[in-house]
């Protein structure tokens, strides 16, 4: 019995290694990468876990400058305050392997926006690594020779069902949408980087049966600024699953990012380039000529890859 469990042991081990030996970690070498993930907070169960885990053992070869962090970190209604339990929960005890220690860059998703959104800022001072300075804020990485923008948004504001549910959502309506908007032209109009990649919580297009006026608000406020300055990635989560969408008269590459923990369903729509209803996460990968964004299931496999040439 006990030699039976051994060899059952050797070959789940071996399988495991074979597995891990066919990730490709040249793709990442010599580029500027970076992790993106989001809707996360389930306390470690469903899938939250063993994808931590993953994504902790692959920096170790990708070396991502930083985590973008995509919104709703922490589900069901936000947290109440720096000190909420679910820091801990959610976040501290679960992304906790030695190579996640760098700096997150996130965003409040709606579920945020049920809590304490003021507390999400404010953890900054909390953890060295949670580098949230505004609810929207934007940052420039010039690594290996290659110069990024990411500009962060924060989508739950400029979706007027949100501010239309005040019992739900009290801070969204208290939010200046025209100064964000004013300060994402201007961002954008003055930006001369080799990559520009806007990130918001909610998808401008995206299959979903999610309500249809979130995606119509974000293509009248958002997408139109977005294609003036013809930006080159648009990412986001809240439908937890892969989608890939080009649409007719843009030149943006519309991403949706899974869900770290939780995923759902998903099928193909209008300008779908590709979707999948894995769980997982994604890695962006640029150097002055390319700009590729890889997403990966809950085993490291890569599903799909968007490549941006100049």
């Amino acid at each position: 019995m006990k030699k039976t469990l051994l060899l059952l042991l050797l070959t789940l081990c071996g399988t495991w290694a074979v597995a891990q030996e066919k990730i490709d970690y040249s793709v990442y070498d010599d580029k500027c990468n970076f992790y993106i993930a989001n809707d996360l907070g389930r306390n470690g169960y469903y899938d939250q876990k063993p994808i931590a885990e993953l994504m902790g053992t692959m920096a170790e070869e990708v070396g991502p400058e930083c985590v973008i962090a995509a919104g709703d970190i922490h589900h069901f209604d936000g947290v109440a305050s720096v000190n909420d339990p679910l820091w801990m929960t959610n976040y501290e005890q679960i992304y906790s392997h030695p190579e996640l220690m760098i700096a997150w860059h996130p965003i409040c998703g709606n579920h945020e926006y049920r809590g304490n959104t003021q507390a999400v800022i404010d953890y900054s001072r909390v953890s060295r690594r949670w580098e949230m300075p505004a609810r929207y804020y934007t940052k420039t990485f010039n690594e290996e020779g290659t110069t990024i923008r990411i500009v962060w948004i924060d989508t739950t504001p400029l979706i007027d069902k949100y501010r239309q549910e005040y019992d739900k959502y009290p801070d969204a309506c208290q939010q200046d949408i025209n100064t964000q908007l004013e300060w994402l032209e201007a961002t954008l109009a003055a930006a001369k980087e080799d990559w520009v990649v806007v990130v918001g919580h909610h998808p401008i297009y995206a299959e979903t049966s999610k309500d249809d006026v979130e995606r119509q608000d974000m293509q009248k406020r958002v997408d139109t600024i977005l294609r003036r300055h013809r930006v080159d990635m648009y990412i986001n989560g809240h439908i937890h699953n892969f989608q890939h969408i080009r649409v007719k008269g843009s030149t943006i590459d519309y991403i949706t990012n899974s869900a770290g923990s939780l995923s759902r369903k998903v099928k193909p729509i209008e300008g779908t380039v590709f979707c999948s209803s894995e769980p997982g996460f994604s890695i962006l990968s640029a150097t002055p000529k390319t700009l590729e964004l890889r997403m990966l299931d809950k085993h490291g496999k890569v599903l799909h890859t968007v490549t941006r040439t100049k």
